[in-house]
């Protein structure tokens, strides 16, 4: 990713500073109409902020590390925020990690590729990239979503959908191998397959290498400490905002769990919108980086912590999604695979994806 100057707006910089002072004043209060609107544009500074500094910081290390980065950052924090929702919580908490992580799954594969293929389609014909690298990511998500939301929906050790204290650690143990070894794959065997597919003359810079002068060590350090900043400010600020979100779900008749749904897109936001910029300079493989790496992390992080966590949680943990989410998980992926497999996809595809991620949302209303 590149970021057109080293000097940042000053509002980068005091964005993320005021958010998490916005947070520390609301954490643990129920705001009202007023309250929560001004939290929000709060919020919604902090994403830009975090996607700001997220350029930056991707442009110092390089592809595909800056995605990793962001992905995992984001995805730490928001399994610190499950973990302290389950144990704090009131009422029935035993599907929150499942339908979270399911959700932040049918975002990433459906809202984010598919936003990120429509834009590099539009704007550039077609959008291009590595099947070999969206492939094996593709390949990893969908190897974790079957063993730790699926499985558990059809063993017989628990009862419903739970896996047993043996399986939960088998599940446990086999995300973080399978996230372990994509990151190795990713980072070091075949770095290649998730780098920026070139399909024209590259940016222009003083040196006249073709590659836009990445930011000093000083301004990447500080850019690091801002996104950790941000993102604790943007999850935080999107834990506030449930209060009103859930006043406003439970006005409207929608299932509570729809609050679920509302949550995961706002904690998505950062990375959605720093895929849909990549796919707008032609970088789509970025995109998918971004996309595939966000739903592994998501999973690949969150069981084992959840079934760390379990040792101290009351209650049952229920794991594997209902019949209507399996089937939707499996469009979703035979739709992904179709995408992938050329290397290259036209607007139709990404117009499918969006339609899936509709029907998600669209049937989490309406069950």
């Amino acid at each position: 990713m590149r970021t057109t100057s080293a000097r940042r707006p000053d509002w980068t910089t005091w964005a993320p500073v005021i958010g998490t002072v916005v947070l520390v004043l609301s954490w643990g209060r129920h705001p009202g109409p007023l309250a929560a609107s001004v939290i929000a544009v709060f919020l919604v500074a902090t994403v830009l902020a975090a996607v700001h500094h997220a350029e930056v910081v991707a442009h110092r290390v390089g592809e595909p590390f800056g995605s990793l980065l962001l992905a995992v950052a984001v995805t730490v924090i928001e399994v610190a925020l499950i973990v302290t929702l389950m144990v704090t919580g009131s009422g029935d908490t035993s599907a929150l990690a499942r339908d979270t992580v399911f959700a932040a799954v049918m975002i990433t594969l459906n809202g984010i590729a598919g936003l990120a293929l429509l834009v590099g389609a539009v704007k550039h014909h077609l959008a291009v990239f590595n099947p070999e690298g969206a492939g094996s990511a593709l390949t990893t998500v969908v190897a974790l979503a079957s063993l730790t939301l699926v499985l558990p929906r059809f063993t017989t050790s628990a009862p419903g959908p739970e896996f047993s204290a043996a399986q939960l650690t088998f599940a446990a143990v086999a995300s973080l191998a399978l996230y372990g070894l994509f990151v190795f794959t990713q980072t070091v065997k075949h770095r290649d397959f998730f780098l920026p597919v070139e399909t024209g003359p590259g940016p222009r810079d003083d040196d006249a290498d073709g590659h836009a002068d990445p930011p000093s060590n000083r301004v990447a350090l500080t850019s690091l400490a801002l996104l950790a900043l941000s993102l604790v400010g943007v999850v935080g600020l999107a834990k506030v905002e449930s209060y009103p979100i859930e006043d406003l779900v439970d006005a409207v008749g929608f299932p509570h769990s729809f609050v679920g749904v509302v949550i995961a897109l706002l904690v998505l936001l950062p990375e959605s919108i720093a895929a849909v910029r990549a796919a707008a300079r032609n970088d789509v493989q970025t995109s998918l980086n971004l996309a595939y790496g966000s739903a592994m992390a998501s999973i690949g992080l969150t069981i084992p912590v959840i079934a760390v966590a379990s040792v101290w949680l009351d209650g049952p943990l229920a794991l594997g999604l209902e019949p209507m989410q399996i089937v939707l998980l499996v469009i979703s992926v035979v739709v992904a695979v179709l995408t992938v497999v050329p290397g290259r996809a036209k607007s139709q595809q990404g117009y499918v994806h969006l339609v899936l991620l509709a029907a998600f949302v669209f049937l989490a209303v309406n069950p």
